[in-house]
């Protein structure tokens, strides 16, 4: 038999030669479409074991399967392997597509923010403290399991994993059941961060506010979890058929939603429980058991579906860590809120938590999916750069990341500007809104977006690098990170601000 030349060259060649080697050529490649097509049964769970050794994320599973019915009939389709790129979308595009959600979901932290601004006052924030560690943690979880959620179905939605019915339910079903575990653990692990940084910083142990503070955290995170995981999967469906990039919209409507649907939900929560502690001592036990309790449906409907079992048993490190990071940030809100000449603060801390959480998330989930769309995870590539990115490449250069970044990070002066005017107009907060106010809050929101922008870029390419998907594992460590990045650098502002003489604390009082 003639050598057979690179598939390469017979594209450039374009059926140039002669006839007989061709017809030669071509029945080669029809035998081996067959026997590849054949052997795809046996392969599938070899490459899915592989794919586990490396931290794939559940999506794959789900995609081997998918190929076999959308793999393309065309023997000549093996022979001119063309990656698949991602459309090209302008700056306008983008722009276009994240504006609204993004304006839904600062809107949503602002209303996060009046609430936290009244609630702080509540007897419960005030005699329990550690309440406020709580808030970023389990705000925090919007990052951690709904975003991540959204992250990881819109990559599926755009690499076609929910066509069928079939494929669709699997998702669902799967991914509701995991995030539920992954709410009441989480929720039970945040309590008990904040029973211990309490018990550190103030030197007494109280087991009636530590029963409150896991009942209080589980309920919360296993309520919100299971509300915003279906108003979820309802936005992404939604955007498949109407022909919007999900990756836009679908995590700052995550967002929107989870601050304030968690925060209210924290809020009454601990405050009922709070009132039943001189009522009925066994209320606030039965509730944390009750939750735990269904901790065990929840991890056999999610370990018996092939797409989440993985992240089941190996999604937790980041969950984890970031859920300690935003503790960090909430002992930071406690020790600065609980001081009444920074109770200003309260209302701003969502607000710029969640435009930096926002922003990077939506990023982070674009570079996701467009790596997706090259190959699987840890496949080596020209696109994964072989070294920490410069900020020129991350902010400056053609690329289509590159471009994303530039729209995301114009959006946060304009958008803070307008989430501040709307605190004022609504009286919200005890902080005047003065210019040197203003300055040293955009400095901390702009320095917040620019660093967290700046680490996707490192952290997904590194991620992907290394066989870990980023749609599992960024967006958790990303918002955490935006959590401790805006509580410290706002309570740094307010700090300073009380330093050199801007000491008004009187608004909305």
């Amino acid at each position: 038999m003639p050598p057979v030349t690179e598939p390469q060259d017979e594209c450039a060649a374009n059926g140039v030669g002669n006839n007989s080697l061709e017809s030669q050529q071509e029945l080669d490649i029809n035998r081996n479409a067959r026997m590849v097509l054949e052997s795809k049964e046996s392969t599938v769970v070899l490459v899915g074991s592989r794919a586990n050794t490396k931290g794939v994320q559940e999506e794959d599973s789900l995609l081997e399967n998918g190929s076999q019915s959308t793999e393309s009939d065309d023997p000549n389709a093996d022979a001119c392997p063309e990656v698949s790129i991602p459309l090209k979308e302008t700056s306008f595009s983008i722009g276009l597509q994240v504006l609204f959600p993004f304006l839904l979901a600062g809107f949503g932290t602002v209303a996060a923010g009046m609430v936290l601004d009244i609630v702080q006052h509540w007897e419960v924030f005030t005699e329990v403290t550690e309440v406020f560690i709580l808030v970023p943690a389990l705000l925090g979880l919007k990052g951690n399991l709904e975003m991540t959620l959204a992250s990881r179905l819109s990559t599926a939605v755009n690499i076609g994993q929910m066509e069928t019915s079939k494929e669709k339910w699997a998702m669902i079903t799967g991914n509701i059941a995991l995030i539920q575990v992954q709410a009441t653990v989480v929720g039970f692990l945040a309590s008990m961060a904040a029973v211990i940084f309490g018990w550190i910083l103030d030197g007494h142990f109280l087991m009636d506010h530590a029963v409150l503070l896991c009942a209080s955290s589980v309920s919360t995170a296993f309520i919100a979890s299971m509300v915003l995981g279906l108003v979820m999967i309802g936005v992404i469906i939604g955007s498949k058929k109407l022909g919007i990039n999900p990756d836009n919209v679908a995590t700052p409507i995550a967002a929107s939603l989870g601050d304030l649907v968690t925060l209210a939900l924290l809020s009454g929560i601990s405050c009922g429980l709070y009132k039943e502690i001189k009522n009925n001592v066994y209320v606030n036990p039965v509730v944390c058991i009750l939750f735990l309790a269904l901790l065990p449906i929840w991890f056999v409907i999610a370990r018996r579906n092939p797409a989440t079992r993985e992240v089941l048993s190996s999604g937790w490190e980041p969950v984890i860590i970031a859920m300690a990071i935003s503790s960090v940030g909430g002992l930071i809100l406690d020790k600065t809120v609980s001081n009444p000449n920074f109770a200003g603060m309260a209302v701003f801390t969502p607000v710029i938590n969640g435009v930096g959480g926002n922003l990077v998330a939506v990023q982070a989930s674009r570079i996701s999916t467009y790596l997706h769309m090259t190959g699987p995870p840890g496949e080596e590539t020209e696109l994964i750069p072989r070294k920490c990115p410069s900020p020129c490449r991350t902010f400056f250069s053609s690329d289509m990341n590159s471009r994303s970044a530039r729209v995301l990070f114009l959006f946060v002066v304009p958008g803070h500007l307008i989430f501040l005017y709307t605190i004022s107009s609504m009286q919200g907060g005890h902080t005047t809104l003065t210019l040197i106010f203003m300055v040293f809050y955009m400095m901390a929101a702009l320095l917040q977006v620019l660093v967290l922008l700046y680490i996707a870029d490192w952290m997904v390419h590194w991620m992907w690098g290394r066989g870990m998907d980023p749609d599992n594992f960024s967006i958790p460590y990303l918002t955490a990170l935006g959590d401790l990045l805006g509580t410290g650098l706002l309570a740094l502002s307010f700090h300073i601000l009380w330093l050199i003489g801007d000491r008004d604390t009187d608004v909305g009082d």
